[in-house]
């Protein structure tokens, strides 16, 4: 049976969206609804998302969000990716202001079977459980690339990049009662990096021809792609690449400089799930099975 799914993403910043987004698009059980885009220049990370789309030959309902953070300043002005735009077919034009409703619609229409994929800040998500507090019950589950809960980052990072970028609308998700909310932490989804030379390698199929352009403008700066949000969405469908607890998340509001960290407490009848560990090798055999 086929999973309907609303994405909202960050796309156009790291590379890693757009890796996830072509898995989506690929997946045969996969019943992508619509994709919002949410960060600085939004409407850019539309059309980087169009492209994708476009290259795959299907016609998915884009609506860019909201550009900056609910309070604090924004950190990601930028969707840098948006260089290489040219180079591909997309779509330019887009309905303004229609993400969260469009959002609230769709969820809606589908009570209780579409799963929320957030790999962004959560500041759309914030919005829409704002303005409708009966959308988080009509929700199959949510699903996030999102915290720092049970180890230390290699290099000493406290927070983790999307509940940093937006931390009042991560507190507001997350004490945001659901039927089911589950988490891939970078403590875990640092475990799954490849080189650019093995991503040029890997990267064969016709759908990965734009993701390699893109990506290029990500190795001007970095020599490797960490799966973060490609291991949210494949766990859609492979629920055995991961091991998960149960507990409660608080997000860090009273401190400035800490605003955005992730209290993790475990508890076996906790709302919250996290990922605590992953099968590396699992994934990544996964992750490419479908452009087989």
């Amino acid at each position: 049976m086929s999973k309907k799914i609303l994405l909202d993403t960050d796309i156009g910043s790291d590379i890693d969206d757009i890796v996830a987004l072509t898995y989506l698009l690929a997946h045969p059980a996969c019943d992508l609804l619509g994709i919002t885009t949410v960060s600085g220049e939004a409407e850019k990370r539309a059309r980087i998302a169009s492209a994708i789309c476009n290259m795959v030959g299907k016609e998915i309902p884009i609506f860019p969000g909201r550009d900056d953070p609910l309070i604090v300043k924004q950190l990601q002005p930028f969707a840098q990716q948006a260089s290489v735009l040219a180079n591909w077919k997309h779509q330019n034009r887009f309905p303004k202001g229609e993400a969260v409703p469009f959002m609230r619609e769709m969820i809606r229409q589908h009570a209780g079977e579409i799963t929320l994929v957030t790999l962004g800040p959560l500041t759309n998500i914030a919005a829409l459980f704002s303005i409708d507090d009966e959308i988080p019950n009509l929700l199959d589950g949510v699903v996030s690339m999102c915290g720092l809960f049970k180890y230390c980052h290699p290099n000493g990072y406290l927070r983790e990049w999307n509940a940093m970028l937006d931390p009042h609308a991560a507190a507001i998700v997350y004490h945001t009662k659901v039927k089911k909310h589950a988490s891939f932490g970078l403590d875990v989804t640092i475990r799954l990096e490849k080189n650019a030379d093995e991503v040029r390698s890997l990267f064969t199929h016709a759908f990965f021809q734009p993701v390699l352009d893109f990506a290029e403008v990500w190795f001007a700066d970095h020599d490797s792609i960490i799966f973060h949000d490609p291991l949210t969405v494949v766990s859609l469908f492979e629920q055995d690449l991961c091991r998960f607890e149960n507990g409660e998340i608080e997000i860090e509001l009273a401190s400035a400089s800490l605003a955005g960290l992730t209290h993790w407490q475990p508890s076996r009848g906790g709302r919250h799930a996290i990922a605590v560990d992953v099968d590396a090798d699992r994934f990544f055999s996964r992750y490419f099975s479908v452009f087989s």
